[in-house]
């Protein structure tokens, strides 16, 4: 009765809105706003086969990100040193089947924040009630990243989250609340990191942590004894934060063994993920390093790792990284890297860089493709992320870029490139470097939408669908919020408002997803990799932790099919080492599928 009465008021509130003065005198020009709105939409969903829209506010979303302030020491270059920080990482962490996320803020007093889907277009702030909010104090630290992993496979998805300062774990009470895990002294007090990963390197099961460090870890930002905490190289710099790697021994425990393992880089990590690149059977490590060349541990059998980047064509040209990112990008069911550098005309063009495997498989090697499918000139270019926009069966790409944006018209590239040339003694004191005075230094630049058109070709599309996007950008994810088989795009901007833009797709397009749950291997299903078969096409996705720049995925890979209505088959090869077929999969459905292990 009561959804009867409150259809019969809507009805009401409608007829009399349409009766009011100003609609009546402004009928036919609200009328031709809408037709030309829903005609644009259009147009643009028969050209593009998508299109966006800011739903943020609309959705209950009201985030803005702020930037840390540390030692006064560093006043004149404030903007720059605390330069990152703004993060997302999405999970459905009360496994109600809707893909929730966690935002991170870097000041001291400023909480974070868990928006819970409700569903409908509906979000809520529940950080606080779950307890995972105050987290930045000036006796911790602030956030920068968070990633999700079931570490004691009880089914819920846990917290991690990487500071200038002291990390912090949280589990999940079976998405009742989170309770702050005493990590004890396997864990160092402070670490200044930019990324974690979760991922299970030796395949016992159970998920490991990577933290990497950005500044060392000795350095107190907000304390500073010395102001010789910068970057001894802008090309070749080793004196900066540390790696872990922290074992799970189950029960809680974990152990720290990145040196016995040979996980030894002091190099300034931005960003990491992992996949079995070399197809040994274990995951391997992806290192985006700032201030030189990249890095690539191969997984000696969850033994040891090995730095093996510039044997396989990787690490050998230093340049700025702040990005990695996973994508079968030509469909050959190869996994492509791309890591983000800077590229800004006239100045310096640095291109990212995507290192497409190259054939026979069997032996490994990477060339950079970046600039012959066109992605290569960004800008100051950070998080980025693959994903099928418009499920015409091809990963496309969206990208952020933006460094500081100062006083509109001023500029302070000239004085950055004067350090730059100088020898180690001047860069490394940041009592050398001239003062910004508020000056733009890569500021108001558009973040990216490259769409794949399947020929070896990227398009950029952003003003035209709608997600243009001109803020100090970071950190990007990709989820399905609304649980219609499109992916919407949430990105997280330094000093700025979260984004969230909504996904409509055309309605001939097709998908196909597939939720994975481990049992044998471990319950996030971390590692696993879906390949898909269908008409004469085939593309692998993998299910990672971390994801671009401070990011990470809904856990749901989602596959386009364009007008394919049917797909052949999808493998599944687990982190265990079995491999599970599904013939046929419904399309447009969202599979739920369980590690089945063979007795």
């Amino acid at each position: 009765m009561a959804v009867k009465n409150n259809k019969i008021s809507l009805i009401v509130l409608f007829a009399v809105l349409l009766t009011t003065p100003y609609v009546i005198s402004h009928y036919d020009s609200i009328k031709k706003i809408w037709s030309s709105e829903k005609s644009n939409h259009q147009d643009v969903l028969n050209r593009y086969g998508f299109y966006l829209q800011d739903m943020t506010s609309d959705w209950g979303v009201h985030f803005t990100h702020h930037a840390p302030k540390l030692d006064s020491k560093l006043d004149h270059i404030m903007p720059q040193v605390a330069s990152v920080g703004a993060s997302v990482s999405v999970s459905d962490f009360n496994n109600d089947g809707k893909q929730d996320f966690y935002l991170t803020n870097s000041e001291h007093g400023e909480p974070n924040a868990l928006y819970e889907n409700l569903g409908h277009g509906h979000f809520k702030n529940v950080a606080a009630q779950m307890g995972v909010a105050d987290v930045n104090t000036k006796a911790t630290g602030v956030s920068t990243s968070s990633v999700w992993g079931d570490y004691d496979n009880d089914g819920y998805e846990d917290l991690f989250i990487a500071k200038w300062g002291k990390p912090m774990l949280f589990h999940n009470d079976k998405g009742k609340g989170f309770t702050k895990v005493d990590l004890g002294s396997e864990f160092p007090n402070w670490v200044n990191s930019n990324t974690a990963l979760w991922f299970d390197y030796d395949n016992d099961g159970r998920l490991d942590l990577f933290l990497g460090g950005y500044y060392d870890e000795n350095i107190d930002l907000w304390n500073l004894k010395t102001t010789r905490i910068m970057p001894e190289s802008f090309e070749y710099a080793k004196n900066g934060g540390r790696k872990y790697l922290f074992h799970n021994l189950g029960n809680g425990k974990f152990k720290e063994v990145s040196k016995q393992l040979g996980l030894v880089s002091n190099r300034w990590t931005y960003a990491a993920t992992a996949a079995d690149v070399d197809h040994s059977g274990y995951p391997d490590l992806i290192l985006a390093n700032d201030y030189g060349v990249d890095e690539l541990f191969l997984n000696q059998d969850g033994k040891g790792f090995v730095n093996a980047a510039q044997k396989v064509g990787i690490g050998f040209v230093p340049k700025s990284g702040m990005n990695a990112s996973l994508g079968d990008v030509m469909n050959q069911g190869r996994l492509a890297i791309y890591i983000t550098n800077i590229s800004e005309p006239g100045v310096l063009i640095q291109g990212n860089s995507l290192w497409v495997p190259t054939l026979p498989s069997e032996k490994l090697h990477y060339q950079n493709l970046a600039e012959d499918l066109g992605i290569s000139l960004g800008g100051w270019s950070y998080g980025a992320q693959f994903g099928d926009l418009n499920l015409d069966g091809n990963l496309d790409l969206y990208l952020a870029n933006g460094f500081v944006s100062g006083k509109k018209g001023t500029d302070y590239w000239y004085d950055f490139a004067k350090v730059a040339g100088g020898n180690k003694k001047i860069i490394a004191d940041a009592k050398n470097w001239p003062a910004m005075k508020g000056r733009s230094l890569s500021g108001y630049q558009q973040n990216k939408i490259w769409i794949n058109d399947g020929a070896g070709k990227f398009q950029e599309v952003a003003d035209a669908v709608g997600g243009k996007l001109k803020l100090d950008s970071r950190s990007v994810a990709l989820a399905d919020l609304n649980n219609d088989g499109t992916l919407e795009i949430l990105v997280a901007s330094q000093g700025g408002p979260f984004k969230i833009y909504k996904n409509t797709v055309a309605a001939s397009h097709n998908w196909v997803g597939f939720k994975l749950k481990g049992t044998k291997s471990n319950s996030s299903a971390i590692g696993a990799e879906v390949e898909l078969f269908w008409n004469s096409n085939q593309q692998v996705q993998i299910i990672n932790s971390t994801s671009g720049f401070s990011a990470e995925n809904q856990r749901p890979l989602y596959f386009g099919l364009g007008k394919s209505k049917s797909v052949r088959k999808a493998i599944i090869h687990w982190p265990s080492g079995y491999t599970q077929t599904i013939k046929n999969p419904e399309i447009n459905k969202l599979h739920t599928i369980t590690e089945s292990v063979p007795s």
